[in-house]
């Protein structure tokens, strides 16, 4: 019975994410959602269900959307290819930060993670190719496979969805394969899943990976969505918005990142015109009392109440 409720709840979800643009819903509006909804999911698959945060996670959201940028605006290169490009770079990236945070737990990876995010941060000031403080404008969405337009927002939000699914597909099926089952016993007790004979530290770096490429796909398509890449891509500040958006709906759970970026990007979208500046208060206290209330995420505390029927 759970899991036909689950299927519907899925079916009509999706159904309305198909109709959306036709209910005079804003294209750019959503595209941004689910592009910050896949960081999210990409976060989440590190920290739900491996146990490690990460302070510096805008680093390879940022500089996918850059490297993609750059291809796409001063090299001519296609939009497929600039976007693979741009995720082999986080996963690099992932890969060399990886290496030397995994060696480490708790608060001092967190703390190598956001210290490493800074240098990159300063690489994309200071390299030429990024535009510094402007960073990289007008960027083109261009085509895919030469068979259709991304120029058109509709169009471009039906890629952006699809990708979208797909990502959340596989994501699913990691956490529910051997490897995403050794994944939650090293979050709950590495000491012990290390003495059953599971190499902790290399499932470690490959999910650190794994969400690093992923993490750089949705930096690379909001670039495209919205046109340039910025500094703000790469800004601790951005590390902190995707921690909320999956604290706030659920760490650990597949839709709970989904339901927390929705709520963050509509309280910032209705709230940036009328209070301003003031509105990154006001998405911090209702953090805040989401903390204290739903110690587990609004997924996650919805799931225990269910489970406890």
């Amino acid at each position: 019975m759970q899991i036909s409720r689950i299927t519907i709840f899925y079916t009509l979800l999706l159904l309305g994410a198909i109709l959306a643009p036709w209910l005079g819903l804003y294209p750019i509006f959503l595209m941004t959602l689910i592009c910050y909804a896949l960081f999210a999911c990409a976060f989440n698959l590190m920290l739900g269900y491996s146990g490690m945060l990460s302070f510096g996670h805008a680093a390879y959201f940022g500089s996918s959307a850059y490297i993609t940028s750059w291809l796409i605006t001063s090299n001519g290169w296609t939009t497929i290819s600039a976007l693979i490009v741009g995720m082999l770079v986080s996963t690099v990236l992932g890969l060399v930060i990886g290496l030397i945070a995994i060696r480490r737990s708790g608060i001092y990876f967190a703390m190598i993670t956001l210290a490493l995010a800074q240098l990159v941060y300063f690489v994309c000031l200071q390299a030429p190719f990024t535009g510094g403080e402007n960073g990289i404008q007008g960027v083109p969405r261009g085509d895919v496979l030469g068979l259709f337009s991304l120029a058109d927002d509709t169009v471009m939000y039906y890629f952006v969805l699809f990708i979208f699914v797909c990502v959340y597909l596989f994501i699913q099926r990691v956490v529910h394969s051997p490897f995403g089952q050794v994944l939650k016993a090293i979050r709950e007790n590495e000491p012990r899943a290390s003495s059953l004979g599971y190499y902790a530290e290399h499932h470690k770096l490959l999910v650190f990976v794994l969400s690093s490429t992923l993490a750089g796909l949705a930096g690379s398509l909001k670039a495209l969505v919205l046109g340039f890449a910025t500094l703000s891509d790469v800004l601790q500040s951005t590390s902190g918005e995707v921690i909320l958006m999956t604290m706030l709906g659920g760490a650990g759970t597949f839709f709970g990142p989904v339901l927390g970026s929705a709520i963050v990007i509509a309280l910032q979208n209705l709230l940036s015109d009328r209070v301003g500046s003031w509105v990154t208060v006001i998405i911090g206290a209702i953090f805040v009392i989401c903390v204290m209330a739903f110690r587990r995420g609004i997924v996650g505390e919805w799931l225990a109440y269910q489970n406890k029927k």
